[in-house]
């Protein structure tokens, strides 16, 4: 497996088949299917790939289940066949998600209604496993007792309670490993990547589209990519680069939301999430059963819960959650499960991000169906400027099909129709193994002298089968198997981040390759231990450590000032 080296003359060496603008989980998936095709492929972003809103969401992948309430078979099909492709490709870092839905009365909430829901998702759904680990794949909802869903979740409303309908949906470990997992497989096959390089413009010849004007943030130099077609995956920068570029003003212009969860730092022992109702309403529903629902979902080590959404109309670099918000979230999530009790300093992370909301005519709709649906724009149809295509998209989950699409009409528009690639059954970076548990308990006991259990557990989740390359560090220096403070990121996984993953921020390690920061911010001497090592390997200078550590603490969008 090729190394991601950063390598910005490469960038202008020739002239590509595709230039993708945006290293998001879009723009990784799209650079991974072009290259599969045999397409000569460059990928850049302006700063770290998946530093945005595909790393800081709530971390499901949706089957499309609360589709059945606006009757939209379509998306749960597309959903479920997209949350299948994840577990297939990914296995060390997409897993089955059981949900609990506590069950009332014999109304809408009760179990006859979501029981008869369950079962039609089943067989709207019956080809989900197709090629699935047995321990990857989507069960057939069920139901369990009163008594069962007591000593699962103390606490939640007894009033009226008759016991719980259980569904899975799917789980990332981590969103940025999955990103990087389809980047280094993408580079792999030919693709060349650049982080920290901004698309400043595009370059034209005449009405066509030729490549990308673009400038090194680390160097500041220019830079220029040539190439056949350019695919604006920026997100919710992509209509600004388009309007500052080229004037294209997207009509009707695309509004995002503000969609927010946050982390508490609670261990859920047996597993399950819980999906619970508030007093708010799904507006587009056709199906309304007693108000939307919010999760308390168990991953890792804590507990995430939401998702709440909110228009947002500002710069997507002045995204902010106000500590009154928060508290009104926590107030919400203790009034609709009241044995929760949170407290609004139990809360060590917010993840927030900008999604695809709808048209600009809709933006005081707050439905969550509406408009919900990633855009492929043709901008030779639309706009006149042949070679350009941008993909805006919604949902991570449904990142690899719609990049598909992108691909396929990109291919059609360089004149080189192939086939789609099989991204949906080809193992990505990490995920070429038979069974996760078999691959992990080997490596428990092959490596129990080396490192502690736990540690090996998260090596296994990051790198799936490609493990060893992060074990080989520990042999060039056994002190780098030590983990960092109290975490279970080791020396060694920074060291390869650096040398391997093209980490050159410290905030690249601590929130994108490791799992420092995914949960809570790191203690000082965490940071600083990282930074250390970063400084020995890259040159910097202790004002540049201090800049770095501070640019980190700066990223984390907390309510609170953090006492380390």
């Amino acid at each position: 497996m090729k190394a991601l080296i950063r390598n910005i003359e490469a960038l202008s060496e020739k002239d590509y088949d595709l230039a993708v603008v945006g290293g998001g989980i879009f723009g990784v998936c799209a650079a991974w299917d072009a290259a599969l095709r045999g397409f000569s492929v460059v990928i850049i972003d302006k700063g770290d790939f998946c530093h945005a809103t595909s790393a800081n969401h709530f971390k499901m992948v949706h089957g499309g289940i609360r589709y059945l309430q606006h009757a939209d078979v379509v998306r749960i099909r597309e959903s479920s066949r997209e949350r299948s492709a994840f577990l297939r490709v990914a296995p060390h870092l997409v897993k089955p998600l059981p949900i609990v839905i506590p069950t009332y009365g014999n109304g809408m909430k009760g179990k006859a209604v979501l029981g008869a829901g369950m079962l039609l998702y089943d067989m709207l759904t019956f080809g989900r496993n197709q090629g699935l680990q047995k321990e990857r794949r989507i069960p057939n909802g069920k139901f369990i007792s009163k008594k069962s869903v007591l000593a699962m979740f103390p606490g939640i409303t007894t009033d009226g309670l008759t016991g719980a309908v259980v569904f899975c949906d799917g789980q990332m470990y981590s969103p940025p490993r999955l990103a990087l997992s389809f980047l280094r497989s993408a580079v792999d096959r030919g693709a060349v990547a650049a982080n920290y390089v901004e698309a400043k413009g595009f370059i034209r010849d005449g009405n066509d589209i030729i490549g990308v004007e673009a400038k090194d943030v680390i160097s500041g130099r220019a830079v220029e990519i040539r190439s056949r077609c350019v695919l604006n995956t920026c997100g919710p920068w992509a209509h600004r680069l388009l309007d500052s570029s080229l004037g294209v003003q997207l009509d009707p212009r695309p509004v995002f939301s503000r969609d927010l969860a946050f982390v508490v730092n609670r261990k859920v022992s047996h597993g399950h999430s819980i999906a619970f109702s508030t007093v708010s309403q799904d507006a587009d529903a056709i199906v309304e059963l007693g108000g939307r629902r919010l999760f308390a979902v168990s991953w890792r080590n804590y507990m995430l819960i939401g998702v709440w959404h909110k228009v947002f109309q500002g710069p997507p670099e002045s995204i902010n959650v106000s500590r009154e918000e928060m508290q009104s979230f926590v107030d919400e999530v203790n009034a609709a499960y009241p044995g929760l009790k949170i407290g609004i300093d139990e809360v060590t992370l917010i993840n927030t991000g900008l999604t695809l909301f709808g048209e600009e005519a809709h933006q005081g709709d707050q439905s969550m169906s509406f408009g919900k649906r990633s855009l492929i724009i043709d901008h030779d149809r639309e706009h006149g400027f042949r070679g350009l295509v941008s993909l805006i998209g919604v949902r991570a989950t449904t990142a690899r099909g719609m990049a598909q699409k992108a691909v396929n009409l990109i291919s059609k528009k360089i004149g080189q129709e192939r086939p789609p690639a099989r991204t949906d059954s080809i193992p990505i970076y990490g995920g070429d193994f038979k069974s996760f548990t078999d691959l992990q308990q080997k490596a428990l006991l092959q490596h129990k002298t080396l490192l502690k259990p736990d540690h090996i557990r998260s090596l296994i989740h990051n790198y799936g089968s490609e493990y060893p390359a992060v074990l080989k560090y520990i042999d060039e220096n056994p002190q780098w198997g030590e983990a960092v403070g109290g975490s279970n990121t080791t020396m060694a996984e920074i060291v390869h981040a650096i040398r391997e993953e093209m980490s050159c921020r410290l905030a690249d390690v601590v929130f994108r390759r490791t799992d420092m920061g995914t949960g809570q911010i790191p203690a000082h001497d965490m940071l600083t231990i990282c930074a250390e090592l970063m400084a020995r390997e890259l040159g910097w200078d202790k004002r540049q450590m201090e800049r770095e550590i501070c640019a980190v603490r700066d990223e984390f969008h907390t309510i609170f000032e953090n006492p380390n």
